[in-house]
């Protein structure tokens, strides 16, 4: 919706709204089907404003398209909120960032450098 926006608006492509419940999800299709270059991926991204007012999100956020995928897109919704949410046809629902795929050659070893950080998960550095 701006020239330096990150990504492209994706709109539901509906015959009806659709109904999603509060701890529903919903596979809805955006009408596009899209050609990526090789060595790139779309990642369908949520909307920042559907999350904040809604508790609407992308559930496998971010989705990926490859680049040799052909059909259509669809995204998967899900309500996290409190009360029923409608998407009404061709109401913006995600959105879609291109972005380059770095490929990499896996390689068997005994053991791994160590680094400061070293086998430290989640939480490791505090809150």
């Amino acid at each position: 919706m701006s020239a330096a926006a990150a990504g492209m608006d994706l709109c539901a492509c509906l015959d009806a709204p659709v109904v999603i419940a509060p701890g529903a999800r919903a596979l809805l299709p955006t009408g596009l089907a899209i050609a990526l270059p090789d060595g790139h991926e779309g990642q369908v991204r949520p909307r920042s404003g559907l999350a904040a007012k809604h508790g609407v999100t992308v559930l496998n956020s971010p989705g990926t398209i490859d680049a040799d995928y052909r059909g259509e897109v669809k995204v998967i919704l899900v309500n996290h909120g409190a009360e029923p949410f409608t998407v009404e046809h061709a109401e913006r629902i995600a959105q879609l960032v291109v972005a380059p795929v770095a490929r990499v050659t896996l390689a068997e070893v005994a053991s791994l450098d160590d680094t400061p950080r070293g086998r430290g998960g989640f939480g490791h550095t505090g809150r």
